[in-house]
């Protein structure tokens, strides 16, 4: 199968919406209003927008954009603690390239980097043991973050400098785990849901078998979705049929790349270097239980955490509030007033304008001004 034919086929299209329309309509109109449907992923939030999608899909269903974006929720005090790292003599920071653009309370690792701290992007934490090798007299610290997704890439670099010895390298992580953050999400019952569709990178990861709770506890459907146009249209219609029917299961439509029991070799690497169950704290989210991780003790001289205590984060005025009701779904970006004034991808003032992910991005690059009646509203 090719990925610009058979998964992009305008005929596939047309026939899933086709027999989307009527099923969705005849549930909308049982409960008296548009299905409430939650995207986990930013990547699918981006692919609506990308190929036109909400010009497609029927109005009886509505899309709540989840908090699945690693950028969007990393909270001020861990940008802080980059950039006070950052700042030290003799350091490194490295990171992925969009982390570098979130504003914390004391500024941003890219206006740090053009003060002159020592930042650096990479494209994997392998990386960083290589820059580590290079730069025998500096210490390098590698910022890392994200869901299930990266975290073995995290986790099997953390093994592979513990077996090297190397002695300059450090990892200051703050990595999100997905289930008890959706989990967080429908315990606040902020937002009414009636299912999701479930992340396709995420899940190739912890396999679609980790969801089951979701649906048994809280009675929530849920589909895994492919981020080409047939992928999400077939995982969309599965998930309206589930709901015609009454049923409330957990379902693959990305089964060609993943398996009910995810990656084990990458499940096995971050059990070995990750410790599960720890709170975190995400920007928009706040407390989560059991949603971070932290070093394992045999690995943590490698932990980044102990070279620095870091205050408290300040006030980032004007973030919380709206990007909170963004991440939780009770109000789309173009109901922030900041949106596409004060907030814009040159100038972002909360996370999910720095992503290339995040649903307010989506929203700017994709959906010109016309297209926003809220922002019409506002003037």
């Amino acid at each position: 199968m090719s990925l610009n034919t058979d998964f992009r086929d305008a005929d596939r299209v047309r026939a899933l919406l086709a027999a989307m329309t009527p099923v969705a309509g005849r549930v909308a109109a049982r409960l008296g209003r548009p299905l409430q449907i939650m995207e986990v992923c930013g990547g699918h939030t981006h692919a609506i927008f990308r190929f036109g999608l909400h010009q497609l899909i029927p109005d009886t269903i509505e899309f709540i954009h989840g908090p699945g974006c690693p950028v969007c929720v990393l909270p001020v005090a861990a940008v802080d603690q980059a950039v006070a790292l950052a700042r030290q003599p003799n350091v490194i920071l490295a990171s992925f390239g969009d982390p570098l653009r979130v504003p914390g309370s004391r500024g941003s690792l890219l206006q740090a980097k053009a003060e002159g701290a020592g930042v650096r992007v990479l494209y994997s934490p392998y990386d960083a043991l290589t820059l580590a090798k290079a730069h025998p007299r500096k210490q390098v610290v590698f910022f890392a973050i994200g869901f299930d997704t990266t975290m073995p890439g995290t986790a099997h670099s953390i093994l592979a400098a513990d077996r090297a010895g190397i002695g300059n390298l450090r990892f200051l992580c703050h990595h999100i785990r997905l289930i008890p953050t959706l989990t967080a999400l429908l315990e606040a019952d902020e937002v009414k849901l009636d299912g999701f569709v479930g992340p396709g990178h995420v899940s190739m990861v912890i396999g679609s078998r980790v969801y089951a709770p979701i649906a048994r506890q809280y009675h929530k459907p849920l589909v895994i979705a492919g981020f080409e146009p047939v992928d999400f249209l077939q995982a969309l219609y599965q998930l309206v049929l589930q709901l015609d029917q009454g049923r409330c299961d957990i379902e693959n439509a990305y089964a060609r790349v993943v398996a009910d029991t995810g990656n084990p070799a990458a499940l096995q690497a971050m059990e070995q270097a990750f410790e599960s169950g720890v709170d975190g704290h995400w920007r928009g989210l706040g407390r989560v239980p059991g949603s971070g991780v932290r070093i394992r003790a045999p690995y943590r001289h490698l932990d980044a955490t102990g070279l620095l205590a870091v205050a408290g984060p300040g006030k980032a005025a004007d973030d919380p509030a709206w990007c909170h009701g963004v991440l939780t779904g009770r109000i789309k970006p173009d109901q922030c007033p900041l949106f596409r004034r004060r907030c814009t991808p040159e100038h972002p003032v909360g996370a999910l304008m720095v992503s290339s992910e995040g649903a307010c991005a989506a929203y700017y690059q994709y959906r010109p001004e016309q297209d926003h009646p809220e922002e019409a509203r506002r003037d």
